[in-house]
C-alpha cells in the first residue's frame, strides 16, 4: 500500500473513535451531553471555519484557478439539496417522524463519506494541510455522534438501533472513502 494511504486512514480511524465516544457519552451521561452539545458544536464549527478560511481555501485558490467556481458550486449544491429535502420530505406530515431520523442519517453518511475523501485529498497536498484539516474534522465528530444518535432516537428507532445507525452513518462510511 502507498504511504499516502496511512495518514488519511489513521485520521479516519481517529474520527470514527471520537464519533463512537460521542455516542457512548450520550448514552451514559445523557443530561450532561445534551447540555454541553452546543458548546462542542460551536467549538468544532469555529475550528473548521478558521482552518478552512485561513489555510485550506487560500491553498485551493493557489492550486487551481477553478477553485472559486468549485467552492461556489459545492455550496449551492448543498443549499439546493437542503431545500429539496426540506420541501419534499420534512414538511409532509406523513413523513415527519421518518424525516427526523433517517434523512439526517443519510445526510451525515454522505457527509462522513466526503470527510474521508477530504482526508485523502488534503494529506496528498501536504502533511500540514492534511493535519490541519484532520484536527478540525476530528473535533467536530464528537457532537456529530451525539446529534446523529439523538436524531435517530427522535425518529423512532430504539437505543440499540440508534447506536448502530449513528455509528454506521458517521464512522464506517468515512473509512470506506479512504
Amino acid at each position: 500500500m502507498q504511504p499516502v494511504f496511512w495518514a488519511p486512514f489513521l485520521a479516519s480511524l481517529c474520527a470514527a473513535a471520537v464519533t463512537a465516544a460521542g455516542i457512548a457519552v450520550i448514552r451514559r451521561y445523557e443530561q450532561w451531553a445534551l447540555g454541553n452539545a452546543p458548546h462542542f458544536a460551536c467549538f468544532a464549527v469555529g475550528v473548521l471555519v478558521s482552518v478552512s478560511f485561513l489555510h485550506i481555501v487560500p491553498e485551493a485558490f493557489g492550486l487551481s484557478g477553478h477553485a472559486p467556481i468549485y467552492l461556489l458550486a459545492g455550496y449551492l449544491s448543498m443549499h439546493l439539496f437542503n431545500r429539496f429535502v426540506t420541501a419534499f420530505v420534512c414538511d409532509r406530515p406523513a413523513t415527519r417522524d421518518y424525516a427526523i431520523g433517517l434523512v439526517p442519517m443519510m445526510g451525515i453518511g454522505l457527509h462522513s463519506f466526503i470527510d474521508g475523501i477530504i482526508y485523502s485529498v488534503t494529506f496528498s497536498v501536504n502533511t500540514l494541510t492534511g493535519g490541519l484539516a484532520a484536527i478540525g474534522m476530528v473535533l467536530h465528530e464528537f457532537p456529530e455522534g451525539i446529534f446523529t444518535y439523538v436524531l435517530l432516537l427522535r425518529g423512532g428507532l430504539g437505543e440499540q438501533r440508534a447506536t448502530w445507525g449513528a455509528l454506521l452513518a458517521a464512522s464506517l462510511r468515512r473509512l470506506l472513502a479512504c
